[in-house]
């Protein structure tokens, strides 16, 4: 298996080198990415792999997904492989988990193909990580829903052929009773993409505005049962915190890689950074930082495995982690100097998009709420 696992990873890496390298500067400057590199990444087996056989996947386990994340994160390019961990970690799971199998057959295999982008639309302009403050409403309507209101921050939003669409249902009662998840087709009459919206990271992802105006989807697009979405929610958050964990982990490790030799060959006082006793002590504390928190990653793939992972282990995992991509990554720019704050060089690109890590899948501050609350109650 550790071969196996070493000869995918290589392949990843060679695709990297080859289709994602020479192209990225370009979709970072543009704001976009081509809508066709998800046909070469489907082409490629890069997407769904551990999907089984049956809805086009490789049934491959969770190692072999995570590699996917590690490399792309770990050669910094978080624009690619961000979305790509939403299309396959997050959507596809939550429809091979929760859809009936109409639904699997449907949109799977596509996905696998990279035919069909997968979206997941939560957030609202007054709703972020309070998901029960959701205001988008579907209203039954005989056989359909009638959907309407609006999402932000939509990751693969300017791609998505459909998306999974948080709705409230039952506005009489609590949010976390009365929410469901609807499978909702892009080129329904309705729907409608925002624009691309500008940040200060991440510039190639493509991050939209949804709204949804009378889109009719038919009672058979919920996923899992009505008023029961925010237990589907909660069910599948463990895989995303913990992709996010162990993509903050690998990107960490890019960054400290790209430091050392830069430190080796830059220059000051007549003599190289890397003999100075700081930048040897910042490299070190760095390193040994980055250590630790893949010990405890590797740890919980293994409790994923198992079915073991729980909500405040992987909690624990996504707010450590990414608070430690944090500092590796502004102790890192630190070394570079002023050059550190030159686009030309990596290190600003990785410092910038390391930002989001502590927001989006969670706040670092409901991590910490979730963790206490498995200590107290």
């Amino acid at each position: 298996m550790n071969e196996e696992l070493a000869l995918f990873r290589d392949n990843v890496r060679r695709f990297i080198a080859a289709e994602i390298a020479p192209y990225y500067e370009q979709w970072e400057n543009a704001g976009i990415f081509p809508r066709g590199l998800w046909n070469k990444l489907g082409e490629q087996g890069l997407l769904g792999v551990d999907l089984p056989e049956t809805y086009g996947g490789s049934a491959a386990d969770f190692r072999f997904a995570m590699i996917i994340v590690e490399e792309f994160s770990r050669a910094n390019f978080g624009s690619i492989g961000g979305p790509m961990t939403v299309h396959s970690d997050i959507v596809a799971h939550y429809i091979l988990n929760n859809g009936s199998e109409e639904q699997k057959q449907r949109y799977l295999p596509e996905m696998v193909a990279g035919a069909c982008v997968g979206a997941v639309a939560m957030t609202e302009p007054g709703a972020g990580s309070d998901l029960q403050a959701v205001r988008t409403t579907a209203r039954r309507d005989g056989d359909h829903y009638i959907i309407n209101g609006s999402k932000t921050f939509i990751t693969n939003g300017q791609h998505c052929d459909m998306v999974i669409v948080v709705a409230r249902t039952n506005m009489e009662v609590a949010g976390s009773r009365g929410t469901s998840l609807f499978l909702v087709d892009t080129n329904l009459p309705g729907f409608q993409r925002g624009r691309n919206l500008e940040k200060i990271g991440l510039h190639a992802a493509g991050t939209s505005e949804l709204f949804f105006e009378d889109v009719r989807v038919p009672a058979s697009a919920i996923l899992g049962e009505p008023d029961r979405g925010f237990a589907v929610l909660m069910g599948e958050l463990q895989r995303e915190r913990l992709s996010l964990a162990i993509g903050a982990v690998a990107a960490a490790e890019g960054v400290l890689a790209e430091t050392v030799g830069y430190v080796k060959e830059r220059k000051a006082f007549g003599a190289p950074l890397a003999a100075l006793q700081n930048t040897r002590f910042k490299l070190a504390e760095a390193a040994t930082d980055i250590r630790v928190h893949r010990a405890f990653v590797d740890e919980c793939k293994t409790l994923l495995m198992n079915a073991e992972l729980d909500v405040a282990t992987a909690s624990m995992a996504k707010v450590a982690t990414t608070e430690m991509q944090g500092r590796v990554v502004d102790t890192c720019l630190q070394l570079f100097g002023g050059y550190g704050y030159m686009r030309e060089y990596g290190v600003s690109r990785a410092f910038v998009d390391a930002r989001v890590q502590r927001i989006y899948g969670g706040t670092s501050e409901i991590m910490k709420e979730l963790i206490s609350r498995s200590l107290l109650d």
